[in-house]
Order: C-alpha cells, then structure tokens, then sequence
C-alpha cells in the first residue's frame, strides 16, 4: 500500500473518530446538540428551581433518578447561590408539541419547554448525560451540551404480549422505566389470546381463573393474571413517566382462553386453533363483550381499545355450517362470512363508541367499514403493502409496526435458532430496525403522511419463556426502536457508539442483552 493510502486511511479514521466524539451521547439522537467548552458539576449542593407547576412532576422524576442511581440528593428551591438546573416554560413559539430546550453552563443548566412532555423528555435527556459523565468523589461531571429537540412522531409504541408468557407487574414496570429512557410513550398490552386470558373481569371471574391457566409451553401451568389493583398501578407507574397504556382484547378470533372459561359463547374453531372465535350471531355475545370492554376501558384511561380483528380465518370454519350464522347471513344481506367478520366488528365497535372510546384494529379491519375518525389501524404484515394503500386511502390514521423489521419475535443474528425467520432466512438484526423509515414505504406519499402517528415494535412472546429471554429480544433493539420513531436525523455509527455505554448500564440493570458484536 502507498504511503499516500496509507495516510488517507488514517486521516478518514481520525475523521469519523472526531464525529462520533463530536455527537451527542443520547439516544435518541436530539434534533440540533452543540457541545460547549464548560463543565457542570452536579452534587448534594445542586438545586432545583421549578418556575412552572406543571413542569413539577418532570422535575421530581429526576430528582428520585438522582437519588437512585447516583445517590445525590438534590433539593428544590426557590433561589440558590450553588449550581442550579432550571425549569421554566419555553417562550418560543416554534417549539414543537413535546419538545424541549436545554441549555448548559458551568452553574446553570436552563430547561424550557410549552408541555409536560417536553420537560419531562429533558429530564430524560439530562439522566443519559449524566450516566456518560465522569464521577468525581461524590459529585458527576458533565459535559455541558446545548441541545434543541422534539419528536417526528407522537406514537412512539412497544408492544408487549403476555398471553403466550406472563412476566409479572415488576417486570412490566422495568420495561416501563426503560421505555421512558427511550422516549417511548405508547405501551400496547396484549392481555388476551388463544394461550391465556390475563386480566380481572369481575363480572365474569373465570376468564382469569379458568382462562387463565396454561401458557404457550405449558397448558397446564398456574393461572397468571393481573388483577384490577394491578392494573391500576401499572397505569399510574406509566403515566409518571408520560406513557399510554393501551390495553388489547383480540376478537372475534384468538379467543380459546375465553370460551374456555364461558363456552357458550364459542363461535368454534378448527383442528390446529379450537374454539378460536366468539359466535358473531348470538345476541348475548355481544352483551357478554360489551360487558368485558366496559370495565376494560374504565380500567385504561387512555381512550383507546385495541379489538385485535385479525386472523380470524384460523377458525371461523364453523361458521359457514353454523345455523344462526346462516339466519344472521340471510337477515344482514352477508353475503361471505367475512362479511360476518365486518358484521361483528361493526357491532362491537358501536359498544365502544359508547363508550367514548376509539378502536384499535390490525389492518385486516381497513375493509370493515369503521369511521375514520374514531378507528386507527395498525399496519402489521410487511408483505402487503396493499394493505396498507387500503387503510390511507380510506382515510384512517395509522400506525406501522411491519413484521419485517419490528417485530422482536423475529431473531437478531443469522446464527440464531430461538424465533423466528421469516421464509426460513429473513430475520430483524439492529441495524434493520434502526434504519426503518416510514418515507421509504411506497404506499406513503406527501398527501397521506399525515395519516402515519407514528412506529412501534411488537413483542411476541412464543419463544420467550422467561424474563432472560424476553430481555435478550428487546435489548438493544428497543434503543434502536426509539431513534427511528424520534428522529430522521439518524446515524448507525453514531447511534453504534453511544449504545456501547448503554450496554454498561444494562449490565448494571441485570439485563440480558444481545450484543451485535461481541455474540458473533
């Protein structure tokens, strides 16, 4: 090699060395981070000052983090002549919904945002830069960063099955607390299935305690559940980190826990998914679901039921025989029975409505006739994008969470054998999920983009039998998640860099992480 080569390789190496060292160590990426010459020094000494109440909860939320992780008790105050981090509402007009303006100095650090988000997210940004500062004593050194940030999209979603395998409340409230690490704030709960049924209905208590039992593994395993206490706590412990909780109670398919427990309301099956379907033609089943969803939605007060309506030809064989289907076809005008399919989600998303409610649906639902204003759909199979046409054209709002690349039950590395490929070979290594970007999806336009509120990652549980392994399928993907649901202004080798120092920070958090390199 020449010595000419040779000293171009070494001035583009030095080049991207001095960019990554340049770059803003969060993720996700803020939109504009401009490092300054100054240090901050935070300690027991440093006060907060909260000239706006709403930006209170934000503030306490890292005054606990402090505590927590770093053992520095700061306090709140009106004046202080120590360092002090500042929290007032923006006066910029520009400043986008969520968004926030940090501004640090050697004694300062100012955070200005319009909304609680906005401060909320700050803070967020803060922890990760003091979880990169160097530790001196009892005090943190932080580089000071001047940054400028709001989201591009407002849905920013993970999903989280535990019919198939139930972790737990406590598992629940980490993947929480790193969702808010992330700027994540949608969880999507995937409460019921064909394995398990896992929330309290008091007015029908075998759902849970026959509907229950048995897992994706083990059929016969305890019932697991969360109880209506349970699901308020969880929801509080979201919403003290600016997350929804949007809970799922799949029909008319996926519903074998639930005819187990209440079999008369089974609409039947087939050999591989038994009684799979509720029956759309008896009235009392659209009672008994009402029922279900009523206490459901006054459980969730995000205002948003997600239906499920998808697969329902896994099990709806029976149907075309059944002989209250065939009088509800002749009396409706149904000509197939799908269209006894979009029979029944017309019905039961009327319940809802009453309710003042939305409903949530897969994208199988786009042909079932649902106001656009109060349906959002959720586009999931990657490989018909018509379906996706379907849905904008029609006017609803979506959100895409594509199984190529986001969904988690998909493996990470060619190499591996626990979930699943899709055709045998494709899979979602990081870097796939992290390039995902919703303009590079055809049936996406300028005149329709709107309609998009955003990404979300699913996690399907069938192979994550434990904690540790529903831990190795989110981690680092979940970081990944994040950055292609804030920014557009994204880049691997950046984004590579800074989650190196997350790994630490897992590994501290007990968290069984895939690592993309070193696993090799």
């Amino acid at each position: 090699m020449s010595l000419f080569k040779q000293l171009s390789i070494v001035l583009i190496f030095l080049a991207v060395t001095n960019q990554l060292a340049a770059q803003c160590p969060v993720i996700p990426q803020p939109q504009t981070a401009a490092k300054q010459t100054a240090i901050f020094q935070l300690s027991n000494k440093t006060a907060f000052v909260v000239t706006d109440k709403k930006f209170k909860d934000a503030a306490y939320y890292l005054q606990q983090k402090l505590l927590e992780q770093f053992h520095i008790a700061v306090s709140m105050q009106q004046t202080s002549q120590h360092t002090v981090i500042r929290w007032q509402e923006a006066k910029q007009k520009d400043l986008k919904a969520e968004g926030y303006n940090i501004n640090m100095s050697a004694n300062e650090i100012v955070i200005t945002a319009n909304d609680e988000q906005g401060a909320f997210y700050a803070a967020v940004s803060l922890l990760q830069l003091f979880n990169s500062s160097k530790q001196q004593h009892e005090n943190l050194l932080v580089d000071c960063w001047n940054i400028t940030d709001a989201p591009l999209y407002g849905w920013r979603g993970l999903m989280l099955d535990e019919s198939r395998h139930f972790y737990g409340k406590e598992k629940v409230k980490s993947i929480l607390d790193w969702m808010a690490f992330y700027k994540l704030n949608r969880f999507h709960w995937h409460l019921t299935d064909e394995p398990g049924w896992r929330l309290e209905i008091k007015k029908y208590p075998l759902l849970t305690l026959v509907g229950g039992i048995g897992n994706y593994t083990n059929a016969f395993a305890t019932a697991t559940f969360y109880t209506q206490e349970d699901v308020r706590e969880i929801v509080r412990y979201a919403a003290e980190r600016n997350i929804v909780v949007i809970p799922e109670i799949d029909m008319p398919g996926h519903a074998t826990a639930a005819n187990k427990a209440y079999p008369q309301y089974s609409g039947g099956g087939s050999d591989k998914h038994p009684d799979f379907t509720f029956h759309p033609a008896k009235e009392e089943t659209y009672s008994y679901l009402t029922t279900i969803l009523r206490e459901t939605n006054a459980l969730f007060p995000s205002g948003m039921l997600h239906l499920g309506g998808d697969e329902v030809s896994f099990g709806n064989e029976k149907w075309a025989a059944d002989p209250l289907v065939q009088a509800l076809m002749k009396k409706q005008n149904l000509a197939t029975v799908n269209k006894v399919e979009q029979y029944f989600m017309q019905r039961i998303a009327d319940s809802v409505f009453s309710m003042h409610a939305k409903v949530l649906a897969w994208d199988e639902v786009a042909e079932s006739g649902l106001p656009v204003d109060k349906t959002i759909l959720f586009w999931w199979r990657h490989d018909q994008p018509k379906q996706l046409q379907t849905a904008l054209s029609k006017g609803y709002d979506v959100v895409l969470c594509p199984r190529l690349p986001l969904y988690f039950d998909f493996v990470q590395d060619s190499t591996h054998t626990v979930g699943r490929k899709w055709g045998g070979k494709l899979f979602n290594p990081l870097k796939n999920v992290y390039d995902f970007a919703v303009t590079n999806l055809s049936p996406v336009s300028s005149s329709n983009s709107k309609q998009v509120l955003g990404i979300q990652a699913n996690v399907w549980t069938e192979a994550m039998q434990d904690e540790q392994r529903l831990d190795y399928m989110l981690f680092p993907r979940i970081a990944a998640l994040a950055e292609a649901a804030w920014t557009s202004r994204k880049n691997f080798d950046v984004f590579s860099q800074n989650l190196t120092k997350h790994f630490v920070l897992y590994r501290k958090a007990g968290i069984n992480y895939y690592h993309p390199v070193q696993t090799k």
